[in-house]
């Protein structure tokens, strides 16, 4: 069994992503999307077509078909002749990243449970190792964050289905901003932790039952805390 390059997992992970750096448009896309799901943009900021081509060093063609791509995937409402303004967490749009998310990942699961992947079991382990050490210091988030996309990522890769992964990526905006939300704390942290140590466990297992069992228990997480989200960020959510 060779040893974990986490590190090159990582560089691998960033280099895989769609349609990332390969024109202007998609370089301010992925930009924008990276800073509005992180809240660095957060709900109801405005944005300025001028200011993002100065930002971005382009033309108003890449900026304006970069904000096209963001309406569509729910993330900015684009008000013609007037502004664009990022929008509000939209509860049916969390409600559906869960249903997709659910369908295709417990699967996932569910065929690997079955493998009995020793390769993917250490790679899965090491990854929840790495994040064992950064949930000490909640300055981390972002790498965390990273992770946890890594770990899932793995998932879908062992069972052959990667598109699939990026197919849930690009429904995952709204959902991405809750967790972001419910993140940042080290208690949560933890709970991210032991569900995905309980997500190897029961890959590991070779019951498949366990495994979708665990791979449910820790989508269901962030959604189930949504009311309590919604009333301690009362203008990060839609009416």
């Amino acid at each position: 069994m060779k040893p974990l390059d986490v590190s090159q997992l990582l560089r691998q992970h960033q280099s895989q992503v769609p349609e990332m750096a390969r024109s202007a448009v998609d370089r301010v896309y992925e930009d924008l999307h990276r800073r509005i799901v992180s809240l660095e943009l957060p709900p109801d900021a405005t944005l300025t077509r001028a200011q993002l081509c100065e930002d971005y060093r382009v033309s108003q063609t890449p900026v304006r078909e970069a904000l096209q791509r963001l309406e569509q995937a729910g993330l900015v409402k684009i008000y013609p002749q007037s502004r664009t303004v990022v929008s509000r967490i939209d509860v049916t749009q969390l409600n559906e990243t869960q249903f997709l998310r659910e369908a295709l990942e417990t699967e996932v699961i569910r065929r690997l449970s079955r493998l009995q992947d020793e390769d993917l079991v250490a790679r899965l382990s090491a990854l929840v190792d790495m994040q064992e050490l950064l949930a000490k210091d909640t300055s981390q988030l972002s790498a965390f964050y990273r992770l946890d996309e890594l770990f899932h990522e793995q998932m879908f890769s062992a069972a052959g289905q990667l598109g699939l992964y990026w197919l849930v990526q690009s429904k995952s905006g709204h959902m991405a901003r809750l967790r972001h939300l419910d993140l940042p704390s080290e208690g949560k942290m933890r709970d991210v932790i032991e569900d995905h140590r309980r997500i190897v466990d029961a890959i590991a297992s070779g019951v498949p039952e366990q495994a979708t069992e665990a791979m449910r228990h820790h989508l269901e997480g962030t959604l189930s805390r949504y009311q309590r989200l919604r009333e301690a960020y009362p203008n990060y959510f839609a009416d």
